[in-house]
């Protein structure tokens, strides 16, 4: 009984371990376990020196890769090469800071998943383009910072397009921390597409078999279909709250109650014991006998004397 209530107390613990340390996103626990093995490339690092990454199996065919460069480096000279991203000089970062890393991802099929476009095909997969803190080459969920050009902007190369259907427009598309799509009217020559700041991008066209919808609709849609988020989440918060309280009340109980039981044994087995007596061979039977009795046995003749 004592290893049960502890399975139940571990059991318990593990739980709520699982429930803190869910993320908001999938694609933003994809950016910090990628930051991470990006980070684990640097085994002898060296500024302004790209260091191609190795993602887990189950991640196998997006590519990863990681720069370190100093800020007033890369502000006053830029990047001309960094993948398919062409990083111009005048580049801001916020909050600044002496070293940073630029980490890039190309997430290959895994586009659609983490990206999904309703409405749109994807001709080309979505890289990604984010900074972060090179202080700690070891530390882990890091923030992502800020930058902004100040000059020309950041172009992008997407010269390995995927067919595109006749009769139809390629976009860029550009998603922020949020998961937000942010459309550009068309690609530019080259198969060029322009930022001012990081995040994902890509090259969408509409898909053959959607078909138009206004855009008023489809932002009230968006509002109801966020305040119907935003309700299931707080009902879901409230309802994990009291799951847990259920939880928490039944082991303290269950522990009471295995405590009482416990201290009933303990009395039943005093109770239970006493004085052993003396056993006795009587035949082939063994029977138990006093050690004395309370009274002498005495003659009729010790009376008359």
């Amino acid at each position: 009984m004592r290893f049960l209530c502890c399975l139940q107390v571990i059991l318990f613990l593990l739980f709520c371990s699982k429930l803190s340390a869910q993320s908001p996103t999938n694609a933003t626990s994809l950016d910090s376990l990628l930051q991470d093995y990006s980070f684990r490339a640097f085994v002898r690092p060296r500024t302004g020196i790209l260091y191609e990454g190795t993602v887990p199996s189950n991640l196998t065919g997006i590519k990863i890769a990681a720069m370190r460069l100093r800020s007033g480096s890369l502000r006053k000279h830029g990047v001309s090469s960094f993948k398919e991203f062409k990083i111009p000089s005048g580049l801001i970062v916020k909050p600044y800071v002496i070293r940073l890393v630029l980490v890039y991802q190309n997430l290959a099929n895994y586009s659609h998943l983490y990206y999904p476009l309703s409405g749109y095909d994807y001709v080309a997969p979505v890289l990604g383009l984010l900074a972060y803190d090179a202080k700690n080459l070891s530390a882990k969920n890091l923030p992502q910072l800020d930058f902004k050009v100040s000059n020309d902007p950041i172009k992008i190369d997407f010269s390995d397009l995927e067919r595109i259907p006749q009769g139809s427009s390629a976009k860029c598309v550009r998603f922020d921390s949020q998961g937000e799509a942010t459309f550009s009217e068309s690609i530019q020559p080259g198969n060029t597409c322009v930022t001012e700041v990081q995040g994902h991008f890509s090259v969408v066209v509409k898909s053959v078999a959607s078909a138009p919808s206004p855009a008023p609709p489809r932002s009230e849609k968006k509002k109801g279909s966020d305040s119907n988020t935003k309700t299931w989440i707080i009902v879901g918060s409230v309802v994990g709250g009291l799951i847990l309280m259920c939880l928490l009340l039944f082991l303290v109980l269950r522990c009471r109650n295995y405590k009482k039981q416990e201290k009933m044994r303990e009395m039943e087995r005093a109770g239970e014991t006493g004085e052993a007596l003396r056993m006795t061979q009587v035949g082939e039977t063994r029977a138990p006998t006093a050690t004395t009795t309370r009274t002498q046995p005495m003659l009729e003749t010790e009376y008359a004397a």
